[in-house]
């Protein structure tokens, strides 16, 4: 017969051929059944082992045997597929309730591969019973094998969700599943649930599901994540490994002890991340690092370094690595010959659905057999009733053939029943026997009347399943696994990565910032000519210098009244003596624009203020909760006169005084409260009338008990009781607060001090003294003071900072 050749459009093609090959794909490999929680490979490992007796009780067989079987009858793929597929279903790191009871090598959460399928051997467990309970009883439907040479089922019984309770992730062309496993109990409890109250909600089903239980343990973080997948479907659920902080023996350093782990992370892949994190200097403050995993579980040791915080290199490690790691769930299966997204009820209700039909099936094959048997043993019963010509009639009988139609068509008995006569042992014939066969005729005719009551009834076979379900959970369920954290701490942020310490922080009048520990300043006496504080270039000084924690909001006030945010971690953190970073490429200033007071915020309260004051003597009062919001590029703080500059700014609580100082050595004291609060671009109202020359240079929230202590630029300074300062109305000259002359020079800075804090007075050449405030005489206010710091013609005080509140 000649050869045919027709021409085809290549595109149609294509299209056709992908188009099998992905249903292929979806159908027949990568997407598991809605009914048994299988894919097909897993189906075929399992009836394979069936098939060969390879069940819980029977002696192991090897691996090798049954991947044979799977790839010579059922599975036409390649055998190291089909052993993976049996590895997994044997790992107890994989599986919430594994399928197969390995026995050899076969595999560790460290990534190791199992021993080759020679050496290997395995059966099924216990468990895996229910999922081929009543196969042979023509419960589901078998189809031809790929060369037709035999049959296989096209989904197995499964007395048990399975889909839910082992999980099962796919990839097929175009979609995916992956569903997280659960807790046995919780499932079986759900399903009799839905059984009882079919019109129940999935908020119902909530209360009984709490959420996936992994074999590997872990803590699940909040509820959200869960809500979303079992009501639509799909849901992101952030799993951590439980971590504990312990103290070390001495008592000085901590340690992490990582004993659970995310589902399907690799332990070992994990503790090499954590070594390439400290190795790249990414993660600091670890001293040692330990995999003292064994049989009896997980444990790996990461020792710290003296003062390093264990929550913060933890939170590190939640944040770069997969001790916190996220499952993207998809409920995906296959419904009908069709892929389906579904919802947790509409789970639960299709495998109601699928456990009826198999109830169905199962009922109407017994009561078939029943009746068969029933319809023999009612034969059996007339040739007893009528043993004489019975046994007369096959005694005359020429042959087998000839007594079998003389005992139909005497007795009216078909010829399974003639049958049966003809092959029962003489045994029967007695009194004994006869009444065993009365009996037995009478219990399978109740057998068939149950049978015929189940198929009649609907509620019947719900109980049935019920009753089933309640069995299997009894028998194999165990306590949840994986903790579910009613409350989600959400990503993990850089505030988590920062240890809540106090720092230093330094800004220059040249427009450099940087902070560095408190610990690198001892305290000196009066006097002294103080330690390096930082290098600076030539004409630079030290202009700012405070105590603020880590974790601490900014309020950068500038000199043209506008206001930045800065989070005190984001400021480089240098060596004392460092230069630092320039505030330019941290904040947007304008040209001009110079930095004036920073307010450390740890928390913005409604029931505070923030007091700034300008050269000119101008104060304002506006809410802190103003400022709480930051926008790229800083806010207007206060609308400022033209020539005027804003000097500082303090926080008040509505309820005190506020004392201005100016250069020239007065100062005034009145109430917070003839400064109403305004709003935040307000220009605010007059607090001091200045003289020629004259102008403000420190501004200050008064508080009870405190003492003021003033700072000239010749390095001469004093204590003054707060008593000796009047309260007087606002706007008014003020007082004399020091006697200002060429030898201590004009106020570069006032400070309210306790006995016990201590000050870093800075020069500008960049020296920085600090000295205990108790060794500072305490003297009247129309005084010039005494010595603090040494200075020289080209060297003078430029600020003084408090740096123990």
């Amino acid at each position: 017969m000649p050869e045919t050749i027709e021409p085809i459009n290549i595109d149609d093609e294509m299209k056709s051929a992908y188009l099998d090959y992905a249903m292929s794909v979806i159908i027949g490999r990568a997407l598991p059944d809605i009914r048994d929680g299988l894919k097909p490979v897993h189906r075929r490992v399992l009836f394979a082992m069936h098939e060969t007796g390879n069940v819980f009780n029977k002696p192991y067989k090897k691996s090798a045997r049954i991947v044979g079987d799977v790839i010579g009858k059922y599975h036409p793929h390649g055998d190291q597929a089909v052993y993976d597929t049996i590895v997994r279903l044997a790992q107890d790191f994989s599986q919430r309730n594994p399928l197969v009871d390995g026995q050899g090598n076969f595999g560790s959460i460290d990534g190791d591969s199992a021993a080759a399928m020679r050496y290997t051997e395995i059966r099924m467990q216990e468990i895996t019973g229910e999922l081929l309970r009543d196969l042979e009883k023509e419960t589901v439907q078998f189809v031809a094998n790929y060369d037709e040479s035999t049959k296989e089922p096209s989904v197995l019984p499964a007395s048990f969700p399975q889909l839910l309770v082992n999980g099962s992730s796919g990839i097929a062309v175009g979609m995916a599943t992956n569903i997280p496993p659960h807790n046995l109990a919780e499932i079986v409890d759900a399903a009799i649930h839905v059984i009882k109250n079919p019109d129940c909600s999935i908020d119902d089903l909530l209360q009984i599901v709490k959420g996936p239980d992994f074999p590997t343990r872990g803590i699940i973080q909040g509820r959200n994540g869960i809500i979303s997948a079992y009501k639509t479907g799909r849901g992101i659920i952030r799993v951590r490994g439980r971590a504990e902080i312990e103290t070390m023996e001495k008592g000085d350093r901590e340690r992490i002890i990582i004993n659970e782990l995310p589902f399907q992370v690799n332990k070992a892949r994990l503790v090499e991340k954590i070594a390439e994190l400290v190795r790249d200097k990414k993660l600091e403050g670890i001293s040692d690092l330990r995999d003292e995993s064994d049989r009896e579980g997980i444990r790996v040791v990461v020792e710290l370094k003296k003062g390093t915080m264990g929550q913060v290199v933890l939170n590190t490690l939640y944040k770069n690595t997969q001790l916190q790691d996220t499952f993207g769930v998809i409920l995906l299966a296959i419904v009908n010959q069709q892929p389906k997204i579904l919802n947790l009820k509409e789970y639960f209700r299709y495998f109601v659905l699928f456990r009826k039909e198999v109830i169905t099936l199962r009922t109407e094959y017994e009561l078939r057999k029943a009746r068969e048997k029933e319809h023999i043993l009612e034969g059996l019963k007339i040739a007893l009733d009528n043993l004489d010509e019975v046994v007369k009639l096959i005694r005359n009988a020429e042959d087998p053939v000839t007594a079998r139609e003389g005992l139909m068509s005497t007795f009216a008995l078909s010829e399974v029943q003639a049958k049966a006569i003809l092959e029962m042992r003489l045994q029967r014939l007695t009194g004994l026997e006869r009444q065993k066969i009365i009996d037995e005729l009478e219990v399978i005719r109740k057998k068939i009347e149950e049978f015929l009551h189940i198929l009649a009834n609907e509620e019947v076979k719900l109980k049935i399943i019920e009753d089933e379900l309640i069995e299997i959970k009894t028998k194999y369920s165990d306590e949840r696994r994986s903790e579910i954290a009613e409350t989600d701490e959400g990503d993990i942020v850089i505030e988590d990565l920062i240890a809540d310490e106090d720092a230093v922080v330094v800004y220059t009048r040249s427009g450099y910032i940087k902070r560095h520990s408190t610990d690198n300043y001892t305290a000196q006496h009066r006097g002294g000519k103080g330690i390096r504080g930082m290098d600076l270039k030539e004409e630079d000084v030290v202009e700012k210098l405070f105590i603020a924690s880590a974790l601490s909001h900014l309020l950068i006030f500038t000199s043209i009244g506008k206001v930045h945010w800065l989070r005190v971690y984001a400021i480089p953190e240098v060596s004392r003596i460092a230069k630092g970073k320039s505030i330019a490429n941290l904040l947007s200033l304008q040209p001009g624009e110079s930095i004036a007071s920073i307010l450390s915020v740890r928390e913005f309260e409604e029931d505070k203020f923030v007091m700034v004051a300008t050269e000119r003597g101008i104060v304002k009062k506006t809410s802190l909760m103003s400022y709480s919001k930051p926008r790229q590029g800083g806010v207007i703080g206060l609308t400022i006169d033209k020539g005027d500059r804003l000097i500082g700014a303090e926080i008040c609580n509505g309820e005190s005084d506020i004392l201005l100082a100016t250069q020239k050595g007065f100062s005034i004291r009145f109430s917070e409260k003839e400064a109403r609060p305004i709003g935040r671009t307000g220009r605010g109202v007059r607090g001091i009338r200045l003289k020629p020359d004259d102008r403000v240079v420190g501004a200050e929230i008064v508080h009870p008990g405190n003492m003021l202590l003033t700072v000239t630029s010749n390095g001469y300074g004093k204590r003054t009781q707060l008593e000796e300062y009047p309260v007087q109305g606002r706007g008014g000259l003020g007082v004399m607060t020091i006697r200002c002359n060429d030898k201590i020079g004009t106020v570069v800075g006032i400070q309210q001090v306790t006995e016990s804090d201590e000050l870093l007075v800075i020069t500008s050449d960049g020296n920085i003294v600090r000295m205990k405030v108790n060794e500072i005489s305490v003297i009247g206010r129309n005084t010039q003071g005494v010595r603090l710091v040494g200075t020289g013609d080209s060297n003078q005080v430029v600020s003084v900072e408090k740096l123990v509140e």
